[in-house]
């Protein structure tokens, strides 16, 4: 039984077909709120059983507070040391934006409107069990693909 990508309240969760592999791409556009207090984007394992959590193979956290955008990753259950650095802060509240997130060989790498914002290197070895996308936090979502 295939599920449908949902919308839900707290954010859309979306399938990604066959697993992540190098040169894969991930677009998400949306519009930020005009009050934002942060978004995040995860892409990650489906849990082999009900009550533990996947892997999660990046995780981005927008906070607009800090201006940052905070990058993690978590392995067996475990979340490892977080990386911040940022050349810019590209959200804006009440803008639309494009996010990018190409999966290379050795990293992630994110582009906001077409800049490059930052990398992530891979932690999770296997990328093909990255199945699931989910984006929550506050913005509406215009397009994920």
């Amino acid at each position: 039984m295939e599920e449908k990508d949902k919308k839900e309240n707290d954010g859309y969760t979306g399938e990604i077909k066959g697993g992540l592999r190098p040169s894969m791409k991930l677009v998400i556009m949306g519009i930020i709120n005009k009050k934002p207090k942060s978004i995040e984007v995860s892409v990650s394992s489906k849990p082999q059983e009900e009550d533990t959590e996947g892997d999660v193979g990046l995780q981005l956290k927008v906070s607009f507070m800090d201006k940052a955008v905070q990058r993690n990753a978590r392995l067996a259950g475990k979340w490892g040391p977080s990386e911040n650095t940022l050349s810019f802060f590209p959200f804006a509240p009440g803008e639309a934006f494009k996010m990018e997130i190409v999966c290379e060989h050795q990293q992630f790498r994110i582009l906001v409107d077409g800049q490059p914002l930052c990398g992530f290197t891979h932690r999770l070895s296997q990328l093909a069990s990255l199945t699931a996308l989910r984006v929550f936090g506050d913005l509406q979502l215009t397009k994920v693909a």
